[in-house]
């Protein structure tokens, strides 16, 4: 069973996501299986959670930090932090294994709360983010 996966040199990049100017910002984070290390990809700007489903493989896991303005049901706005974790159905049980592995380490290292998963791209978009951010106050 390959081991966890230490978190890399990118802990820093959340507290750049976590200013409010960030939102739609995101970081594409990966594991480098040579190195046993988790390693920042990609990061786009102003992406929309539809946007952002194009960008993920299909059919590899990706760790996502995704910054995005949520507004709440009495208006209060809020710039919530999420981590989705991508492990799409199909993927190498290894790299499976790997990521989720990985997952909580990472979670725990860049103090991340909004801790969420996806089995398929296509259930990333605007309406399920909502959905999942409406059970924090």
């Amino acid at each position: 069973m390959p081991a966890p996966c230490s978190p890399g040199p990118h802990p820093q990049k959340t507290a750049e996501l976590r200013k409010e100017e960030a939102c739609g910002e995101k970081s594409h984070v990966k594991v480098d299986k040579d190195r046993q290390m988790v390693v920042l990809e990609e990061e786009f700007q102003n992406i929309s959670p539809e946007e952002l489903k194009m960008e993920l493989p299909e059919r590899q896991p990706r760790f996502v930090v995704y910054s995005y303005k949520y507004v709440h049901e009495d208006g209060r706005v809020s710039y919530p932090l999420c981590f989705i974790f991508s492990s799409p159905v199909g993927c190498k049980p290894e790299q499976q294994m790997m990521y989720a592995g990985s997952k909580n380490r990472l979670v725990q290292t860049a103090e991340l709360t909004k801790v969420f998963e996806i089995r398929t791209t296509e259930d990333l978009t605007e309406a399920w983010l909502q959905e999942k951010l409406s059970f924090f106050r």
